[in-house]
């Protein structure tokens, strides 16, 4: 999908400061970043409260503006503003989630716990990955690592393994249904 003339006119906009234009990009586009937010967090089995939610939305919002819109400054315009807002608002929230200590709200609990990195069910968890890892080919465990460990983009796998990006999705699917063999078979 390409880029639209209401999303390339909204964001020079923004980039030229005109009045009310952040408004309404962040009107336009807050939609997306919570369902990011929801997706990336339910996809590692959180649950967010309202606030942490809340607290993720704000983070990918002040990245975009830091140092006068340098990431919307970035933005080659090959395609879709959304999808371009999607990958920045994944690696800022899969980057804050994997910090070492964060709040996360469980159901039922009237506060987020803290959840430690270093809690001995996380460290089984590792333990689980680690051995899931061991059982691919280290390009394949390489990719799987970079994009779901580190969050990192296809664009910056592919910069750092010199693979190319349209091959990165198919290598992780393959590696994916590897480990869901393997961790069945145990």
């Amino acid at each position: 999908m390409s880029l639209s003339d209401f999303d390339r006119e909204l964001l020079q906009r923004c980039l030229d400061r005109a009045p009310r234009a952040w408004q309404n990009f962040v009107d336009r586009f807050l939609g997306l970043v919570i369902h990011v937010a929801n997706h990336v967090a339910a996809s590692r089995g959180i649950k967010l409260d309202q606030a942490s939610r809340d607290d993720l939305v704000a983070e990918v919002f002040l990245v975009l503006i830091a140092d006068d819109f340098s990431v919307l400054r970035k933005f080659r315009r090959n395609c879709s503003l959304a999808t371009y807002l999607t990958v920045i608002s994944r690696r800022v929230i899969v980057r804050r989630l994997n910090q070492g200590k964060r709040h996360v709200a469980v159901a039922g609990s009237p506060e987020p716990p803290i959840v430690d990195d270093q809690s001995p069910k996380r460290m089984e968890d590792a333990e689980e990955v680690h051995k899931l890892l061991s059982q691919l080919d280290e390009r394949e465990a390489t990719i799987v690592r970079m994009y779901h460990l580190e969050g990192k983009s296809y664009d910056e796998i592919s910069q750092t393994t010199g693979l190319a990006v349209n091959s990165i999705g198919p290598v992780l699917t393959r590696a994916r249904e590897k480990m869901r063999a393997n961790g069945s078979d145990q």
